[in-house]
């Protein structure tokens, strides 16, 4: 690594760059994992069922930006107008209640690609998808539902999607959740139709389930998370997007007492993965078949 930008990365690292950049003793070594690198699509995707069409929006995906045909991807994901209500979101600077801007900011800061709402982007298309790849997310959590409840449903469609240009569409899936087995259905559908129609596909893998709280917070937990990526890649998600783990254990926290909770092997937390932050990302990315599917950690 060159001097100078090695000097750069560690006043962002500061106190965690030795740590960090000093690592060199992985549970799972990089020659195990399907790496990043300019020929991804060629030396892992092509060799899936993906057809043409798909790989060529792959290639847009990770062609774009300042980042393309590195192997590396920045999306600048803003569905937050839903997730979380337009008002809470946008307040501070309600400019982007105008989804332009939102568009606006990925292309000004070098996005391979901006994630929104089927609305916001729609709204947008014939501007803004030769200029920049879209991912349209299909589905949303909305809080205008009292009790407020946590819940994924539709709101646009893959043809839809299809039809604005869009190079990928998004979904959540909120693994471990009461209405996870129907949103599994749901998302594995649309995900199909997406691919037959030459779209790539980008999922958020995220937890949701209070018994996941203990005495840590599991939804971050490194074996769970990793096993929600594993779904996530078995119904054929290009991409997965999941927040960066901040511990481990859930299995066996889960298993304490008189509970029992799903399976595990306590191999995954001697020999798969250590306390280490890059350990714990790394076996994120093993679940992803060994990084065939892209891990995109969430900021």
């Amino acid at each position: 690594m060159a001097t100078a930008v090695r000097s750069t990365i560690e006043a962002y690292l500061g106190r965690r760059a030795d740590s960090l950049l000093g690592f060199h003793s992985p549970k799972i070594a990089k020659e195990r994992l399907h790496l990043p690198g300019p020929d991804f699509i060629d030396r892992v995707s092509a060799g899936s069922d993906r057809n043409i069409r798909v790989l060529i929006n792959l290639e847009r995906l990770f062609g774009h930006g300042r980042l393309g045909r590195t192997g590396y991807m920045s999306i600048l994901p803003v569905d937050q107008g839903i997730e979380h209500s337009a008002g809470a979101s946008f307040a501070k600077n309600p400019d982007y209640f105008d989804g332009e801007n939102i568009v606006k900011l990925a292309i000004e800061g070098g996005c391979n690609a901006v994630a929104s709402t089927y609305g916001v982007l729609g709204s947008l298309a014939r501007k803004y998808a030769h200029k920049i790849p879209f991912i349209v997310k299909l589905n949303h959590n909305e809080l205008l539902t009292y009790p407020n409840k946590f819940d994924q449903v539709f709101f646009g469609t893959v043809e839809e999607a299809y039809e604005m240009g869009a190079a990928a569409v998004g979904a959540t899936i909120y693994f471990g959740s009461e209405q996870s087995d129907r949103q599994i259905v749901e998302v594995s559908r649309a995900f199909a139709r997406a691919h037959e129609l030459g779209l790539a596909t980008v999922l958020w893998c995220y937890l949701r389930n209070s018994a996941f709280k203990k005495d840590k917070d599991y939804h971050v937990s490194a074996d769970l998370t990793g096993q929600a990526n594993h779904l996530g890649v078995t119904i054929e998600a290009d991409i997965i997007k999941q927040k960066l783990p901040e511990n481990n254990g859930g299995y066996e926290a889960l298993n304490m007492g008189n509970s029992s909770y799903g399976k595990f092997d306590k191999r995954i937390y001697s020999d798969l993965a250590s306390d280490h932050p890059i350990d714990l990302c790394r076996y994120q990315v093993a679940n992803c078949f060994m990084g065939r599917a892209g891990l995109i950690n969430s900021g």
